[in-house]
């Protein structure tokens, strides 16, 4: 079943929830129903059939134990409803969630949640149980997907197929926007460890004194903040795969205790003394060209050759044109879907643009562009007149050509135009470059500014 067809029903008291969850499925798909109060559950099933029920884990109690989201999980099941159940949870009851999926759950998801995993997570959840992704291109018709026709991209297919029912670390490279998450997602669907949490943690804007407590957890009164004992992203990834995303920037110190944990299979929350042992496949990715990851002075080798067991390089737009036209008529489809336009066709002229075009973007500018052009084109066939590319990355000199550029470069400069057309504002200029604040706080340090 395709998300466009789905009956989705979800229960949170929460009425913020439960209006933001409304406006983000209402055009996704068939049918949303939301509901504030868990007693309704038996007669809403017996009314109707759902393919989905998004299910709060507290409801009514002070304490948040989760057990009101085991009840309701167990009830469901008594009340013999076939709907796949993704349980809400906030972060630091992800132990709760992670129980709730050994009593029957499909998934969970935590709040504060992005809207884009949201809708990965139902997608997932409507395949047919015991349906398992034995390759990316099993996977074609999952969202989000991995594509490509080229010779680069078939090897990358060939690599994941042989690698994901391993549990060898992986390390995957590439310039940012080219698509590492999604290789690394192709990699957890397709190995044995599916069913399990893909927890995703962006090192990169880990803090030095955030770092132990969102990797490794904390015990109340761990520090001043610590209000209650808190799984971190190790246990929430027990039993499926840890995604470490811009693993290049973590800082020497921040390397030693996580090759620690790695050697040792175990990690231990802040303030506590007890080590628990963790069982996960970790997957690694990094802007930075493994030549510069090899320095010492800024990577420890230990911790290099400990992760990249396996290497997989995903290459620039530009290196495989012919993986364009493949893309442009996915992401005009998908957005088509998404705005509620017919789906576009793009001119022979149009595709000419798009290849000829280096994308300094990668395949994250090719996204956009597209999503610009079906939201503004006038007719049902895209002319080259209808793509305009991203002023973020064009050169900030006159006839100055990337190829004279650094990526570090590049960078720089499109944080300094962004923050000059918002007038500083930070907030505006992270929305704008799709990075959070913290992330764009770090970049200004990275880069000086």
């Amino acid at each position: 079943m395709n998300l466009r067809s789905c009956s989705v029903l979800v229960l949170d008291d929460d009425p913020d929830i439960l209006t933001a969850v409304r406006l983000l499925l209402r055009p996704q798909v068939r049918e949303v129903v939301v509901e504030r109060r868990p007693e309704a559950l038996p007669a809403l099933l017996a009314a109707r059939s759902f393919d989905v029920i998004l299910l709060d884990m507290n409801y009514h109690s002070a304490v948040n134990t989760g057990n009101e989201g085991f009840f309701w999980l167990r009830r469901i099941q008594e009340l013999g409803s076939r709907a796949a159940v993704i349980m809400i949870t906030a972060y630091g009851d992800i132990e709760l969630a992670v129980r709730a999926l050994k009593e029957g759950a499909t998934n969970f998801v935590v709040k504060p949640w992005h809207n884009d995993k949201l809708l990965t997570t139902i997608t997932e959840a409507l395949r047919p149980p015991g349906e398992v992704v034995a390759s990316p291109k099993a996977a074609a018709g999952s969202a989000p997907t991995l594509l490509g026709t080229s010779a680069a991209m078939q090897q990358i297919f060939r690599t994941i197929e042989k690698v994901a029912p391993t549990d060898a670390n992986v390390l995957v490279l590439g310039e940012n926007g080219t698509g590492k998450d999604l290789v690394a997602q192709a990699v957890h669907q397709a190995s044995r460890r599916a069913k399990m949490p893909l927890v995703k943690v962006d090192a990169g804007a880990l803090t030095e004194s955030l770092f132990e407590s969102e990797l490794f957890g904390h015990k109340k009164g761990a520090f001043t903040d610590a209000r209650e004992d808190r799984a971190g992203r190790f246990e929430a990834a027990h039993g499926g795969t840890l995604f470490l995303d811009e693993i290049g920037n973590l800082g020497l110190g921040q390397q030693a205790k996580l090759l620690t944990a790695l050697q040792n299979r175990q990690i231990t929350r802040l303030g506590s003394n007890q080590p628990i042992a963790v069982d996960i496949r970790l997957i690694c990715a990094t802007n930075v060209p493994l030549a510069e990851l090899a320095d010492e002075r800024r990577f420890r080798k230990d911790l290099l050759y400990r992760i990249n067991t396996v290497e997989l390089l995903v290459p620039p737009l530009r290196n495989r044109p012919a993986d364009i036209p493949v893309l442009a008529r996915h992401y005009a489809a998908q957005y088509a879907a998404k705005y509620q336009r017919p789906e576009p066709t793009l001119s022979t002229a149009a595709l000419r643009k798009l290849e000829q075009y280096a994308f300094p973007g990668n395949v994250r500018e090719l996204q956009y562009t597209i999503e610009r052009a079906v939201i503004m084109a006038d007719t049902p066939v895209l002319q080259p007149d209808d793509l305009l590319f991203s002023q973020l990355e064009a050169p900030t000199q006159p006839g100055e050509s990337l190829d004279n550029q650094t990526l570090s470069t590049v960078e720089r400069n499109a944080i300094l135009r962004v923050i000059e057309k918002h007038g500083g504002n930070i907030t505006r200029a992270a929305q704008e470059l799709g990075i959070t604040r913290t992330a764009l706080y770090r970049r200004l340090n990275k880069h000086a500014l």
